[in-house]
């Protein structure tokens, strides 16, 4: 295994599914918000992007297409929450089951082939031209999103993920911000959908399959590794999170486990993730305890 190929390919998909963790970053950290319309949402934007081209539309209008669909997609989520008053969880999964249809109804048939078609990738023939270009794209949406989680909207966004109650005692309407929330989180999802067909060469209805426990994965390894202490490393955090997780998955089928096991390997890396702090902290507390013991015995024994 050499670690050129490993690096390229880890980066090749990891800049592309960065766009998608950003997305779920704002919903489950951000506005604490369980959304699960990502799985929906993710087609959706594929779908949108692959009809578009395949009408003969400029690949970089139809990825704006797909990530106003997103937005709308998510706009519906949060709307169904906000004014209908349906559980956040439950919110998200009525409308990733909704989406299903509505996916199969813009692709028309199971699936949609690119290739031959005109797409953004058709201009980026070299892999390290590509991966460079989007990582410019990539970095550009996260300064944007940096910027805006620091305006007056923004932060109203984080009050009313960390606490809905005091930040509605200020007069700010919290059914707003988090309908607005879900709306650019869906539409990040569904732009980073758009790109991922591009690249692949087809769009098809069950290609978001897991996506929100990929970006998930992503936030979960970004924050564990380099931290939260601020937005700016947080959201960087996030990015270089989403590549590590392809680095993983990469190296998982280098060394010969199966397609069909990276399910269960996303599973065992969330999980891991999850339980490490904890296994971190009791650690340090059982150190801690033993040097106290420790000196409690060397403290007695100088005292005979």
């Amino acid at each position: 295994m050499t670690i050129i190929p490993l690096l390229q390919s880890s980066l090749e998909s990891g800049v592309l599914y960065a766009i998608m963790a950003l997305g779920v970053y704002l919903t489950f950290r951000v506005l604490d918000f369980p959304d699960l319309t990502v799985d929906g949402s993710f087609v959706t934007g594929a779908a949108i992007a692959a009809v578009s081209i395949t009408a003969g539309i400029h690949p970089v209008l139809a990825s704006l297409f797909a990530f106003v669909g997103g937005a709308i997609a998510g706009m519906l989520t949060g709307i169904l929450h906000t004014k209908g008053k349906i559980n956040p969880l439950l919110s998200g999964i009525l409308m990733m089951i909704a989406l299903y249809s509505i996916n199969l109804r813009i692709l028309g048939k199971p699936n949609i082939p690119l290739l031959g078609k005109t797409t953004i990738y058709s201009w980026l023939d070299n892999p390290w031209i590509m991966i460079a270009v989007m990582a410019v794209v990539v970095i550009a949406i996260k300064l944007a999103l940096d910027w805006f989680l620091h305006t007056e909207l923004g932060m109203a966004l984080r009050a009313t993920g960390d606490n809905a109650r005091m930040i509605r005692s200020f007069g700010v309407h919290t059914d707003r911000t988090i309908i607005i929330g879900v709306s650019l989180s869906n539409a990040l999802v569904a732009l980073a959908g758009s790109f991922v067909a591009q690249n692949s060469g087809y769009a098809e209805v069950q290609m978001g399959v897991g996506m929100i426990v990929i970006g998930l994965a992503s936030v979960i390894i970004g924050e564990a590794i380099f931290g939260t202490k601020t937005v700016f490393r947080v959201t960087l955090a996030v990015m270089l999170g989403a590549i590590i997780y392809r680095m993983i998955i990469v190296i998982a089928l280098r060394i010969g486990l199966n397609a069909q096991d990276m399910k269960l390997i996303t599973a065992l890396i969330v999980i891991l993730a999850l339980t490490l702090p904890m296994i971190q902290k009791r650690f340090r507390s059982k150190l801690v305890g033993k040097k106290r013991s420790e000196q409690m015995t060397a403290k007695n024994g100088g005292a005979r």
